[in-house]
Parts: structure tokens; sequence; C-alpha cells
């Protein structure tokens, strides 16, 4: 009788449905669909005696399961699941005493510029800023108190990209970590622990739970040493995703993948679309071969994903289509089934200093739209009436 395969001998889709191995026989009952263990506290067989769980703030059955299934998707040792992207990301902070700097992508999420520049820096943390697309910029920019690299890409909203393997390279001669975003893209079409990252982190909210009904953040973790120092600082603040919010990403991921394929399809003929619009002056789209990052984002991607960001000819045309669009909403996040438009310069990057978003071009033209799962005719018909005169 031929051995039941091991996780990682199952493709990707596969591995998105049954995880680290999907036997049902380990859920009560023979459920197929994990269960949702909807409790606080755990009772013990004994006086130091524990059946594996123990108290849900450290851990939970349905979100063992759920960190299990990243883990296999983005190949780390560990992931932690947390209560929203942002809560991913100050778990990471932790990790950096007073006196430390960080070198960030220049073009990052607005949520996450707030948290450097307020919550790091109150710690003692610093950071700055530069087009991490630039590898010799990069290079000058490095302190003798610089401990990471904090790296988008795409980057969020100009969809910058970065290169791992050179940024591997500088991190090695410098001893630095490497903390990637990895929102945009998931481990679907990018895995940057296995392109030299030592920390994923994500927004689960976005592609993850994929129907914009679940907040959630993770980190996906390289090495054991900084699984302990994360799962240490994990259970002391607090910020674990609860059970049924780790159900529904579950059950988000298991069509992670046929979403991805769609939404990409959708998107890139969205793109060449707005291509040819005399309304659109700019698209930034990396599935276009004429974007700068085109070539790098080949090699290290196996896709391009679903976010657009493009600028029309003026501040009017803009806000008109913001308020003319009638399939498409316009909401902030990304990465639902549903479209999404988003105006950068308020809603994201609202607080990211006039003359920093101006530089990086994301002024009162500029849009930003993640592609659903619609109809991809039905899409463009909306954009081209909301951008009529």
């Amino acid at each position: 009788m031929e051995a039941v395969k091991m996780a990682e001998e199952y493709k990707f889709e596969t591995r998105c449905i049954h995880g680290n191995g999907g036997l049902v026989e380990g859920h009560p009952y023979g459920a197929v669909s994990v269960p949702i263990f909807q409790t606080a506290t755990f009772a013990h067989p004994g006086i130091g005696r524990s059946t594996g769980y123990d108290y849900t703030r450290e851990s939970n059955p349905t979100r063992h399961e759920l960190e299990s299934v990243m883990s296999t998707l983005e190949e780390a040792d560990d992931s932690i699941a947390c209560t929203s992207g942002m809560a991913a990301i100050g778990l990471c902070l932790e990790l950096f005493e007073e006196g430390s700097h960080i070198l960030c992508t220049e073009d990052l999420y607005g949520g996450t510029v707030r948290m450097f520049e307020s919550i790091g820096e109150k710690r003692g943390v610093t950071f700055s800023y530069v087009d991490t697309s630039d590898i010799e910029l990069v290079r000058k920019s490095i302190r003798k108190e610089t401990k990471a690299l904090y790296i988008e890409t795409p980057s969020n909203p100009t969809m910058k990209v970065t290169d791992f393997a050179a940024m591997r390279e500088i991190a090695d001669e410098y001893g630095l970590l490497i903390i990637a975003d990895n929102t945009f893209l998931t481990p679907y079409f990018q895995k940057p622990l296995t392109l030299g990252a030592d920390l994923v982190v994500h927004s689960g909210t976005k592609f993850l739970g994929g129907h914009n009904d679940v907040l959630a953040g993770f980190v996906c973790i390289k090495g054991k040493g900084l699984s302990e120092k994360l799962r240490y600082t994990y259970k002391t603040v607090g910020c674990c995703l609860p059970p049924f919010d780790s159900f529904l990403v579950l059950r988000g991921i298991k069509t992670l993948s046929v979403r991805l394929e769609r939404q990409q399809e959708n998107a890139k003929k969205i793109a060449l679309w707005l291509k040819d619009r005399p309304e659109v002056k700019a698209v930034y789209y990396t599935g276009l071969p004429e974007h700068p990052g085109y070539e790098i984002n080949q090699k290290q991607a196996s896709g391009c994903g679903s976010m657009i960001s493009f600028k029309v000819d003026s501040e009017k045309r803009a806000r008109k289509l913001l308020e003319s669009v009638k399939l498409i909403s316009y909401a902030e996040s990304l990465g639902g089934v549903e479209s999404l438009i988003t105006y950068p310069m308020l809603q994201t990057h609202g607080d990211v200093p006039v003359e920093t978003r101006e530089r990086l071009g994301i002024t009162e033209d500029f849009l930003r739209m993640s592609v659903g799962i619609e109809n991809a005719e039905d899409l463009i018909a909306d954009l081209e009436q909301a951008l009529a005169e």
C-alpha cells in the first residue's frame, strides 16, 4: 500500500485545502472542516499534564491549524496568527532594542509608516526610507546601528519591485534581518523566505481571507531562535487571532489559488484597457512588460497579482471616478472577491507627509484598484462610465 504523502509533497492548491496532511480522523467526529474551538481555557487531565492546549491566548486548536497551513504555504518554520496585519508588524518590532535602526522600502503602506514613526520611534527605534529597488542606494544607506531591512514588494501603492537576492547579499554582508511584507502577492505567487527573507508579514485580512469579512495578520518565521522570541512576546502581549476569525481565514485560504488566478486574469485585462484610455496618464502594474520591475518580478515571483495603480489626467477626474463607480466599491482594503478602488492620498497614505507622498507620486490624480473575481467586462464597463465626462 502506498504511504500517505507528507504535506510538503502535495502541490500548493492541495495544501491550501488540506494543510499539514488533511487527516479528517484527527478532528472530532470526523469533521471535514476544522471545528471552531470557541473556548478561553482547556481542562488539564491531571497535575502537570496537558492536552497540548491550556489557554487560548497562548494556543488554540483552530488557530494552530491555521498557523500550520500558513507555515506549509510560506515554507516557514513557524507562523503566528495575529489580530491584524498591524499587530503582526508590531510583534516584529518587539525584536529590536532601543538604538536600533531599520532601513525600509520608501513606498510602504501608510499604516506601517504610522506605526514605525509613532510607536517604533517612541521605543527608541529609528527608521529611514529609500528606494529598495536601487541596490547601491540601499548599500549606502546602511548605518552601524542598522539591524534590519523592511521590504514591501511590490510596494504599496506604486508597485516598485525589490530584488530579494540582492537584499540577501547585503543582509549577509552587514548581518541584518530581512522582514518582507508579502500581502500583495501571497505565498501563491511569491515565497520571500525561500528568496532570502527571515520574517514574512501578511495582512491576512486581504487575499488570504479573501472575502472582506475578517481582520487577521501573520508573521511567518525562518529559524527556531526567532520563533521562540516571537512566541514568547505573542503570548505575553496577547495579540492572538480568535478561534472564529481563524476559522474564517482557514475557509478563505481553501480557495486562495483559484481566486488569485481569476483576479490576476482580470487585472491583466483591466491594466491593458487602462493603458489605452486617453484619460489615464500612467498605469502601475507589474504584469506589464514595460514596468521597470517586470524582469525581477518574473525572476522571483510566479505571478503579478491583481493590484493596479493608475494616474488620471486631473484631480477632478479622479474624484469623479471614485464617486461614479457602481459595481466597484470606493473603499479601503484590498484582496477580496469584490473589486475595490482607493484614493491613497486620503485613505491608505493619509498619514504620510505631503512632501513624501508627492515625491513618490501619490498625488491627487493617483488611484489604486484591487481587482476582484467579477466578470472583467463588467468591471471595465463600470470604469468606462465612471471615467466619462
